[in-house]
């Protein structure tokens, strides 16, 4: 004979990382919500980290390099807790989360610790350093500036600073262009 008494839900008791789903846009707004939450009804015992997870990313504007920070995963949140009734209910109420990600929303999967040592590797690395695809002699076409859809010969390499000069012919002879790595791609 099958009993009616519903089953308890399975909680381990050890901290785990779980992804949280949100309106896209609200990540920040969510992140903030949650930490309100968790202090104001006294959770810190259960829910100890909540992170937006970004990257810093280098981008080319009007000629100026600028750095932005970009999310990895947009209309996510990452939180650290201790699963129980109360924590799942805390952080599943709060304003703008649609849910846990996992097979249903009462049961969160939590992630992998690889999963989650890559991402904050992934978070933590700095992007400032150059990486620079080119070498010299090979062709390139230039994608931003005054000299936009010019292609050209890569004359010189400047890994320190990130930059390269490349030979754009003007006039009927080759000009020396020195352009920022991200406004040239090879051809």
């Amino acid at each position: 004979m099958a009993s009616s008494v519903p089953q308890k839900k399975e909680y381990t008791g050890k901290s785990e990382w779980y992804a949280v789903h949100t309106y896209s846009g609200y990540e920040e707004a969510v992140a903030r919500y949650l930490r309100q939450r968790v202090e104001s009804l006294s959770m810190e015992n259960k829910i100890f980290d909540v992170i937006v997870p970004t990257e810093k990313k280098i981008k080319v504007k009007s000629g100026r390099r600028t750095t932005i920070e970009e999310k990895i995963y947009p209309g996510y949140v990452l939180v650290r807790m201790i699963l129980s009734d109360d924590s799942w209910y805390v952080v599943r109420n709060t304003p703008r989360v649609t849910g846990f990600v996992g097979a249903d929303n009462t049961h969160p999967t939590p992630l992998s610790e690889e999963e989650v040592n890559g991402l904050l590797n992934r978070m933590g690395h700095d992007e400032n350093k150059f990486n620079i695809d080119f070498a010299v002699g090979d062709l390139v076409k230039i994608i931003d500036g005054p000299f936009k859809e010019y292609d050209g010969k890569v004359s010189e390499v400047d890994e320190a600073r990130g930059r390269v000069k490349v030979m754009v012919p003007v006039f009927g002879r080759d000009t020396a262009i020195e352009l920022d790595s991200l406004q040239v791609k090879k051809v």
